[in-house]
């Protein structure tokens, strides 16, 4: 398996698309190996090198160091996270506490860091260029903040930390992801779902099928609490089981406890993290992530949630009394219940039905004639699909892309259904970033979590997973458009508190009335969405925008709550469910029929990885940059080539090459307003 390894040397496909028609499981870890071992010899001449330190001895040799490492992790993660397995969990579980090692050995490596703060000390006297420079201001800070300038005892402490903390991340993710699948409601009788709609039904009789059994139906839950079905169902016993099933999770209570039970993971890693922020100088976990983000520092986080929260909270009341009333005397409001009587009172209200919507957005429709047609408008670019070029699973569809003076931009990727080896949610990855550095162009996955329908039918989505198709492409577009030198700063990789508001922004277009009135067609008669409904879906933007706001808030304030404990804090928790309804409590979001979009035991953003572990905030934080931009646009036009350009150019091709606050100011010519989210959000009194 190590001869002819794929990953040993770049690809040969286009735009060095891993050729994943010749990877095979066994591959991967003799990569994984190999490229730990080829990254550390690299690292080790660069550190042992007896000339002074240069730029290009040091900072670009790291830069160009470990190519097949970022080859066999970027496949890899990609996969596991899209179609996993047994095999390929197995090998998850061994690998990714030896990438823990391997990156402390490269950061905690003085000979390695004293060249960088010899660099850093000369940065003046270098005059270098801005993206250089800023390759030296970020190699400095992370290796810093990763602990450098702590003592060899500290060293084999935070070590310890690290490694366990990464196990115990991919432990969570695959609890949950299982857990998931297990909690998936099964009934006997079609009667019980009376108000799906016929494909969600045939979809539910398929998803039986998936899991091997002979008859019946399975409603498969998403990752957020809220279960599209919910809205739909007639049955409130079938609605409570569902709901009850979604909540439950992780939490030992419920039908996906047990052996899928997260709680006690929470504790640990919550511990851990605390811990590993007082030995790096933090007061707390949150503190030592939001120092790093735009934010800079967990009180700026906490007064903007101060102004949203109780307006939220507010509105979100408003709306239980309208829906209690719509329900009248014959029971109270439940959680279950809110998204049912909540679309009752859209078709009364708005004359909005989320059923008869679905026909007219269909999967195909919603892609070509939607995203790539706002995205051809605006940018200038065009899609072609590659059946071609080997995909990793056979639901991935690959696209090449043709920037606007027609030459190649890169590859696309969409893999939009759901299925047992996928995680929940929906994610972009980049299996190939653009870099100068190497000559490479971008290919970024979008994955989604689509039911599908039978064999032969039209896919027919939600609203809200329309949203989801739009917003996921704007991440795309951010990893298609990098124009950086180095790797490091390649398309999404920004701060995380900055990473969703170019893919925020991209939603707009799909209520857009050119976007619109390209796809919205009946997928049988090809009718246009009628004109009074675009106006009603249009008028209706902050309909249920109070509970809408709450559930985020609330999963927001929730993992700030976990992560501002300090290490004493942390070791009193013991219970996980009376924590969890304390903060909520605290944080006056504790609102009975609007539980947090995440609870703990499955909110695998924060605790199945870093990235969002004190940073769930950066949703509602890119929306301030978001919302001021889509005023922009709103003001200048819209879908015009030339603001496409200057978005493209000024912002979406900058990557993480320099400060995004400071990027963003030179595009927009101010600091952003917080206006415009209020007013979108409905809470425009907020003072």
């Amino acid at each position: 398996m190590t001869t002819d390894n794929p990953f040993f040397a770049a690809s040969d496909l286009p735009y060095q698309l891993p050729p994943f028609d010749r990877i095979e499981t066994g591959h991967y870890l003799p990569a994984f190996e190999r490229g730990m071992a080829e990254q550390r010899a690299e690292v080790e001449a660069i550190a042992s090198l007896p000339e002074p330190p240069t730029f290009d001895n040091t900072l670009v040799a790291l830069e160009r160091s470990g190519r097949v490492l970022q080859r066999v992790s970027a496949a890899f993660f990609n996969v596991t996270s899209s179609d996993t397995s047994p095999e390929l969990q197995e090998i998850e579980s061994r690998v990714v506490p030896l990438l823990s090692a391997h990156g402390d050995a490269i950061m905690l490596d003085r000979r390695l860091f004293e060249r960088i703060e010899q660099l850093y000390a000369q940065r003046d006297a270098l005059a270098l260029d801005a993206e250089p420079a800023w390759l030296l201001e970020r190699y400095h800070t992370e290796f810093v903040r990763a602990g450098a300038r702590l003592s060899e005892q500290e060293h084999v402490r935070l070590r310890e930390l690290n490694s366990e903390l990464a196990a115990l991340a991919t432990e969570f993710g695959n609890k949950v992801r299982d857990g998931m699948k297990a909690a998936a409601v099964v009934v006997e009788d079609a009667a019980d779902l009376a108000g799906l709609s016929a494909d969600a039904i045939a979809a539910a009789e398929v998803a039986a099928r998936d899991r091997g059994l002979a008859g019946g139906y399975a409603l498969n839950l998403i990752l957020p609490t809220a279960q599209p079905a919910l809205a739909s169902l007639h049955n409130r016993e079938v609605r409570e089981r569902l709901h009850t099933a979604s909540v439950g999770r992780g939490s030992g209570g419920s039908a996906a406890g047990g052996d899928h039970d997260t709680t006690g993971l929470v504790l640990r890693i919550v511990r851990l993290r605390a811990e590993r922020a007082r030995l790096l100088g933090f007061e707390h976990h949150a503190a030592y992530n939001i120092a790093d983000n735009t934010a800079r520092s967990v009180d700026a986080v906490q007064e903007m949630l101060a102004k949203l929260a109780p307006a939220a909270v507010a509105n979100a009341r408003i709306e239980a009394e309208d829906l209690q009333e719509a329900i009248g005397d014959a029971f109270t409001l439940q959680p279950w219940d809110w998204a049912y009587y909540t679309e009752q009172i859209r078709r009364d209200r708005y004359a909005i039905d989320e059923a008869e919507l679905r026909p007219y957005f269909e999967l195909e429709r919603v892609l070509r004639d939607g995203v790539f047609h706002a995205a051809g408008r605006l940018y200038g670019i065009r899609f072609q699909e590659r059946p071609d070029l080997p995909a990793y699973h056979g639901d991935a569809r690959v696209f090449e892309v043709f920037d606007r003076d027609g030459g190649p931009l890169g590859l696309f990727i969409g893999d939009f259904f759901t299925r047992p080896s996928k995680r929940g949610g929906a994610w972009a990855n980049a299996l190939v970033p653009q870099s100068r550095l190497f000559g490479t162009a971008p290919v970024v996955v979008n994955n989604l979590n689509i039911n599908r329908a039978p064999e032969g039918e039209p896919t027919l989505l939600t609203l809200d997973e329309v949203r989801t198709l739009f917003h996921e492409f704007g991440h795309a577009l951010h990893t298609l458009f990098s124009q950086v030198h180095f790797p490091k700063f390649a398309g999404t990789r920004v701060p995380r508190d900055f990473v969703e508001y170019p893919s925020q922004v991209n939603e707009v277009w799909m209520l857009w009335p050119e976007v619109l009135a390209n796809y919205a067609t009946h997928h049988r008669t090809g009718e246009a969405l009628p004109q009074p409904v675009v106006e009603r879906l249009q008028a209706a933007e902050q309909f249920n925008k109070g509970f809408a706001t709450t559930e985020y808030l609330a999963a927001t304030l929730l993992d700030l709550a976990w992560h501002t404990l300090t290490v004493e804090e942390a070791e009193a928790v013991t219970d996980v469910l009376a924590f969890e309804a304390a903060a909520l409590e605290r944080a006056g979001v504790a609102v009975p029929f609007v539980p947090p979009r995440y609870r703990t035991a499955y909110f695998a953003h924060i605790f199945s990885g870093a990235a969002y572990s004190a940073g769930y905030y950066s949703y509602i934080w890119s929306e301030v940059l978001d919302a001021d931009t889509v005023d922009w646009l709103t003001e200048q036009g819209g879908l015009r080539r030339e603001l496409g350009d200057a978005f493209r150019d000024g912002l979406l091709a900058k990557g993480g090459s320099a400060d995004s606050m400071e990027v963003y100011r030179a595009f927009r010519g101010r600091d952003p307003l917080i206006e415009p989210l209020l007013k979108r959000r409905g809470l425009i009194s907020v003072p």
